[in-house]
């Protein structure tokens, strides 16, 4: 596996007859660390050896997302759809949001974008930014906060390729890696 700067990541598999179920990995140094039930083989184990380095791929392109970047766009949309009357406290991109393609805790004026968004077409982007910054006003999902989202132009097409990649994930095209996964106990 490769990792920045082009060196490349050495797997290390450490079993225990203590761990049951689950399959963790860490990063350390150059290796990735891989705590697994004794009781799995080896082709047992590949799987989620593939998941949990996908995963950290993931986490490791999303640290090269830029903060700044999110935070210039987000300042014109509010200015575009909301006339610069949203106020927020931190708006950044985050890896570890595998389900959701954003959030926002509008009490406290955080939002949170998932790094997976990056890589879709921009008006996805910008719906799903549109989106949070709309629960600074309505922190639900009521009439009042579809009628702020949907200003943008294309909220309904930006909204189908969402379901389409949620469609996709269900399907198992793209089953997404966890942190720590079931070994199928």
């Amino acid at each position: 596996m490769e990792i920045e700067g082009g060196k490349s990541l050495e797997i290390k598999v450490v079993r225990s007859v203590k761990r049951k179920k689950t399959v963790q990995a860490r990063k350390i140094g150059n290796v990735l660390e891989i705590l697994a039930p004794a009781h799995l083989s080896d082709a047992e184990l590949k799987p989620h050896i593939e998941s949990l380095r996908r995963r950290l791929e993931q986490r490791q392109e999303a640290r090269h997302l830029s903060d700044a970047d999110l935070q210039q766009r987000a300042m014109e949309i509010n200015q575009l759809y909301f006339q610069g009357r949203l106020k927020w406290d931190s708006i950044r991109w985050v890896s570890n949001q595998e389900k959701r393609y954003g959030s926002c805790h509008s009490r406290h004026g955080t939002i949170r974008i998932s790094h997976r968004i990056a890589s879709m077409p921009k008006f996805v982007q910008d719906y799903v930014l549109i989106h949070e910054l709309a629960h600074l006003i309505e922190p639900n999902h009521s009439s009042r906060f579809w009628h702020l989202v949907n200003q943008y132009p294309t909220a309904e097409r930006a909204k189908g390729y969402l379901m389409a990649v949620g469609l996709e994930k269900v399907e198992g095209v793209d089953a997404g890696a966890e942190a720590e996964t079931p070994s199928g106990d």
